[in-house]
């Protein structure tokens, strides 16, 4: 009777060995059926040596952020290139995929779009993470960094559907992962597509105007997220094209499709670059605007101020011989004078739109 215990997570190794408790999910398949799930991870080398002696069978090993100790014995036991092994102990490391020996080595960048009010100059609006993947024979082996993507729903997923696993292999697996991480990447370019129209109408709005913090930030985790999409297009051509003879043909298929999807969104991806840019420039251009309309008006007023003060200036000089000081009426109608003269020039001003 075929064992399908679900896995728990291994107690904590004794001093001196190496810690398991990085292991999120282990199972061996057969013909596309999970017959075993190990209750502990001494039983990793036994797992993967069934596996090697029957037909169609592999193991699907998880892990999350695994110590330097344990990622060691996994790579041991599996016989990881150390080169390998070094780059997923350095957390930051740009997306690829490399051949060693009869084991492929690939690392996308998992994304996640964070549900946000409103955006602000420190608004986290893309989540990103990596997910590392070794794909052998008999195995096929995902390292996951952060909480971006998880994969215990996919691994039910593709549990339910036997006959994928059989056809494909580990390489059913690896397509799975990246089918539902451009899926990922699909879906958070729509909500960042809500993001920007809404940007797009505040900058426009007199009301309540976008401030330029806020279209860098947005800038800023477009071009994170765009560090996470951009990439992925070098693996997925390899993996669809013939580089990797060694790859069925019918999932070399899937692959391209695969590709296609990831296309469209670096396109779209491509096209929010513009759109932000154009944004930004029209942010700009309207302070500049604003700045512009503020001098005017201090001109303006300016001018109207110094009219009746060159009057009061030249009035003020007291020369002995101003026939108009001897008026009576002189005084009102020097007041009354600057009064119109002000009066006029405003409305000249008004209506040339300083004002």
């Amino acid at each position: 009777m075929e064992d399908r215990r679900t896995w728990q997570p291994p107690r904590p190794a004794a001093r001196g060995r190496a810690d398991h408790t990085a292991i999120v999910g282990c199972s061996l398949f057969v013909d596309g059926v999970a017959v075993e799930s190990p209750g502990s991870a001494a039983d990793l080398a036994r797992l993967y040596e069934t596996a090697r002696e029957r037909e169609g069978a592999f193991v699907w090993l998880g892990l999350h952020e695994p110590t330097e100790a344990a990622l060691t014995h996994v790579a041991e036991v599996f016989g990881l290139h150390p080169l390998a092994v070094e780059d997923i102990l350095h957390r930051e490391q740009r997306v690829k995929i490399e051949r060693y020996d009869d084991v492929l080595f690939l690392v996308v960048r998992a994304a996640r779009y964070v549900e946000h009010e409103r955006i602000t100059a420190t608004s986290e609006i893309v989540s990103t993470g990596f997910v590392r993947l070794f794909v052998g024979p008999h195995f096929v082996i995902t390292v996951r960094q952060g909480r971006v993507m998880e994969l215990g729903s996919l691994r039910d997923d593709l549990s339910a559907d036997p006959e994928a696993l059989a056809e494909g292999g580990p390489w059913a697996v690896v397509h799975a992962i990246l089918d539902r991480l451009v899926d990922g990447y699909v879906d958070i370019a729509a909500a960042v597509q809500t993001d920007l129209d809404l940007t797009e109408a505040a900058v426009f709005d007199p009301r309540a105007p976008v401030t330029i913090e806020q279209i860098y930030q947005l800038k800023r985790q477009l071009m994170k997220f765009k560090s996470a999409v951009l990439p992925l297009q070098r693996p997925l051509a390899a993996l669809a094209g013939k580089q990797f003879t060694d790859l069925p043909k019918e999932i070399r298929r899937y692959f391209s499709d695969v590709a296609d999807h990831h296309t469209a969104a670096v396109e779209q991806v491509m096209a929010f670059d513009d759109v932000l840019n154009a944004l930004l420039q029209a942010r700009l251009t309207q302070l500049t605007v604003d700045q512009n309309n503020d001098m005017r008006k201090i001109a303006s007023w300016a001018a109207i101020a110094a009219l009746p003060t060159a009057i009061a200036g030249v009035y003020g000089m007291n020369f002995t011989h101003m026939p108009e000081l001897a008026w009576r009426y002189s005084y009102p109608t020097l007041m009354l004078i600057m009064l119109l003269s002000a009066g006029v020039l405003y409305r000249l001003l008004r209506r040339a739109g300083w004002l």
